[in-house]
């Protein structure tokens, strides 16, 4: 990790990665209720202070997220305002789920891109044709599809998009954010019949070749602390966690 490397500065710039509409600030803890499977994008962060009475703010967004028909959940960082927020909501009965691991990499020159196979190809589409070549690969519905493309295509920054294929046939997608010298990985995602192909450090290597090209000195990424074959592929590349983060919601809202 670079001395320089300030962790609330890369989860400032990890918030910024995501950007949607449909969020708010309400006395210093942004908001988001936007609908979709990503967490980040309708969670409560609580990253920027806090003046307010702790229960009248969690009621608050209780009552918010309730009108938007969504589960209220809340992403816990180290930064949190005020500190007693994670035991707060402990005490309130919301349970703790999908811990993750914030993981960076010193970008000292370009990561050596693995050998292609013949029927191995790389493209860089656009974002709104990335999203399509994604959902199609996922399964994710035409709503999500739609949360996911009006996040991508209404960020401020620089993106670049990956699909890798084998065949002809999407096997691998992701999309990287750069902002300041940091460059973020995101919707890192294989076909379930192409796991251990290596199709994903293909992926990763060919954005951080393209991100160091356009100035970045960092790379980061957000990976589930329980998800083995990702975490093997970020170690493969030289990852190492920063610092850590996890959910809380009610029962029966934890997804």
């Amino acid at each position: 990790m670079m001395q320089s490397l300030d962790p609330r500065r890369l989860e400032e710039v990890a918030l910024n990665a995501l950007q949607s509409s449909r969020q708010l600030f309400y006395d210093g803890w942004l908001v988001r209720v936007a609908p979709g499977a990503t967490k980040r994008a309708r969670s409560v962060n609580a990253f920027f202070g806090s003046t307010l009475p702790l229960e009248k703010k969690i009621a608050y967004c209780e009552n918010l997220y309730a009108s938007h028909a969504l589960p209220t959940l809340f992403r816990l960082t180290p930064f949190d305002h005020p500190l007693q927020l994670d035991s707060a909501l402990a005490a309130r009965g919301y349970e703790r789920f999908d811990d993750t691991l914030v993981q960076t990499l010193d970008l000292h020159g370009p990561p050596e891109i693995p050998e292609l196979d013949a029927d191995i190809s790389i493209d860089s589409p656009d974002l709104g044709t990335f999203v399509a070549v994604a959902g199609e690969m996922r399964g994710t519905s035409e709503s999500q599809q739609d949360a996911h493309r009006s996040r991508l295509e209404g960020s401020p920054l620089r993106k670049c998009a990956i699909v890798v294929r084998s065949k002809g046939r999407p096997v691998c997608t992701a999309q990287l954010a750069l902002e300041d010298g940091y460059a973020g990985l995101f919707d890192v995602g294989t076909a379930t019949d192409a796991f251990g192909n290596g199709y994903a450090t293909i992926a990763c290597a060919a954005l951080l070749s393209w991100a160091w090209q356009h100035g970045a000195h960092t790379a980061y990424l957000q990976v589930g602390a329980n998800n083995a074959p990702a975490l093997a592929v970020y170690r493969k590349l030289g990852f190492a966690t920063v610092y850590t983060y996890h959910y809380r919601g009610r029962p029966g809202e934890c997804k």
